[in-house]
């Protein structure tokens, strides 16, 4: 797609996939799927623990194959529907896909159930043989929800009924923000293209569009209060029946992380706030020459900030520099996603807003969704999402149960190649002014992935305690529990305007993936100390590094470390990377004295 001022941006090309929603394999794989679900069940339900390893690796591998049908599948319809959606077309098409992948699969449910029934010897001994104890952590991590297995007839059910559960209110909230209009001096535009002026270089355009986003959230918190309601309620009521501890619970047992160690990470950046955030916005006021900050100042470009936007060719360019310049496989890794259509850049009506690296499935490849509007921060985007993409190349080796990365080692690679690109662009500097810019974006970013996430978590934490306590909330209950982490995060050089209550109504991670907020902390605390690492001239670590990322989910994040000499567990650990982003914080009031 050309833009004028940006250059030609790359659309998706989704034909690894399918070569469209016609094409004829489509039917077949559907046919495939069912046909072969059907089968497996009859094999091997009720036989599981009478497997011997040979005939246990074949029911494995075959599974894994069902997955890699289901996956293509629901790949496919999800992108085609991510990139226009408001199309009420592919929001069917998606439905129907999933609605019937899911009555495909129902006989799978056993298999979850009776691996977990295998007493603890038979399974130790038959997944300790050959070539299926490399799928030993798949269903050591499975049979970590033993405990939390409800019965036959119960899973049956829940899996029947997710497609009207919890799928089914994520549907109405992306339609929601999808289909929401925002007038911001005469003109209407989306949600992306608001928030995006956030970051206007001119003052009164940033409130306007500030006011604009709170005026329609607040027309419409009724309905984002009523999903967040109904899907907390939801979560309590399954977490309760599962015996979980708390709302959290599931999230970490899945990201297969202690819940001691989150709680680490929490405290520990709890504890930083006044020498990160509340620090450098102090900074920033100054530098904006306001009494206050308002939230439409939390982004917004430094008074000897260049304004001109990146053309994409430029943007290419600086992220493969920075990703070649640390290794050559890491720029070989990327150079498909700019070549073969694995990149949907462009804004436009009914696109999904934000940016996502969807791994797809194994013998495939990953499709990076961006919405590039030429800012700096886009830059980084690219450079975070490409980095999930080689990241998702490399774990695509271990094969499709494998692959999945747990969500505190999945922004690992993100957050790495963001840092490269930020030190090939720092070194490249021509003057202090751009260096301050520089420093100042990236100390920015950095507080929106650590202090920002964290105050998030701590929001979703009393959103769901308090819907356990106090029953259904109103917006002005939720907004107030929003509210309650902004000020303690942000700091006292901030003012917060009317409407700013409402804005939690957007934030998709609360919906789709409750608790995921905590992963980017974690992934930016983790390259923290692993890039403390590299610079010390750590021996051999471009080959350790792509060791990590090339395990996928085959190892405990204290295994991947391990070979770095870090301990994620260590309250030092955390401490290490915190002291970072206090380092770029002091250069930058060195380049301010």
């Amino acid at each position: 797609m050309l833009d004028d001022t940006l250059g030609t941006l790359p659309e998706w090309d989704l034909g690894t996939l399918y070569d469209g929603p016609e094409d004829p394999r489509i039917k077949a794989d559907f046919e495939r799927a069912e046909t072969e679900c059907a089968s497996f069940a009859t094999d091997y339900e009720g036989r599981l623990a009478s497997l011997d390893s040979g005939g246990m690796l074949e029911c494995v591998r075959r599974y894994e194959g069902i997955d890699l049908m289901a996956g293509r599948l629901m790949s496919f319809f999800g992108l085609r529907y991510y990139q226009h959606t408001t199309d009420a077309a592919r929001a069917k098409a998606m439905s129907d896909a999933q609605d019937r992948i899911t009555e495909a699969t129902k006989p799978l449910v056993f298999f979850s159930l009776e691996m977990n029934e295998i007493p603890d010897g038979d399974y130790e001994r038959t997944f300790t043989t050959g070539d299926l104890a490399r799928y030993k952590p798949v269903f050591d991590r499975m049979r970590a929800m033993k405990p939390h297995q409800l019965s036959d007839e119960l899973e049956r059910f829940l899996h029947d009924a997710s497609t009207v559960g919890a799928s089914a209110w994520n549907k109405l909230f992306d339609e929601t923000i999808a289909g929401l209009l925002f007038e911001v001096d005469g003109e209407e535009m989306g949600i992306e293209a608001t928030l995006n002026l956030l970051t206007d270089p001119d003052r009164d355009r940033r409130e306007a569009a500030a006011r604009a986003v709170a005026e329609v959230l607040k027309a419409n918190e009724k309905t984002f209060a009523r999903v967040h309601n109904t899907l907390a309620k939801q979560k309590e009521v399954e977490d309760r029946w599962r015996r979980f501890d708390g709302p959290m619970a599931s999230r970490h047992l899945a990201n297969d992380v202690e819940p001691e160690v989150v709680e680490a990470l929490r405290d520990a950046v709890v504890k930083a706030y006044p020498r990160l955030s509340h620090r450098y916005y102090e900074m920033k006021r100054k530098w904006l020459g306001l009494d206050k900050l308002q939230v439409w100042d939390r982004n917004a470009p430094l008074p000897m900030e260049d304004d001109r936007l990146v053309p994409w060719d430029e943007a290419k360019a600086t992220v493969m520099g920075a990703y070649g310049g640390f290794d050559t496989r890491m720029a070989d890794l990327a150079r498909p996603f700019f070549t073969e259509g694995w990149i949907d850049a462009p804004v436009k009506p009914g696109k999904a807003p934000g940016a996502f690296a969807h791994p797809t499935v194994a013998d495939a490849n990953p499709f990076v969704m961006l919405n590039y509007l030429g800012k700096p921060r886009d830059v980084m985007t690219l450079a975070h999402e490409l980095g999930h993409g080689v990241h998702q190349r490399l774990a695509a080796r271990q094969g499709e149960l494998l692959s999945a990365t747990p969500l505190t080692l999945a922004e690992t690679a993100s957050v790495f190649g963001e840092m490269l690109t930020f030190r090939a662009m720092l070194a490249e500097a021509p003057d202090d002014r751009t260096r301050k810019v520089l420093l100042a974006g990236k100390v920015e970013d950095m507080i929106n992935t650590v202090v920002r996430q964290i105050a998030f978590y701590d929001f979703e934490v009393k959103l769901h305690d308090a819907r356990r306590t106090r029953g259904e909330l109103t917006p002005e209950d939720i907004g107030a529990l929003w509210m309650s982490v902004q000020g303690e995060s942000l700091g006292p050089a901030f003012d917060f305007m009317d409407g700013y209550e409402s804005f939690w109504a957007y934030v998709p991670h609360f919906v789709h993936s409750p608790f995921y907020v905590y992963a980017y902390a974690f992934g930016d605390g983790l390259v923290n100390a692993l890039y403390a690492v590299y610079q010390e001239g750590e021996e051999g670590f471009e080959d350790k590094y792509f060791a990590m990322l090339e395990a996928g989910g085959s190892k405990h994040h204290s295994e991947l470390l391990k070979p770095f000499g870090l301990d994620a567990s260590d309250p030092a650990f955390w401490n290490k990377g915190l002291s970072m982003i206090e380092g770029l914080i002091d250069e930058l009031e060195a380049l301010d004295a």
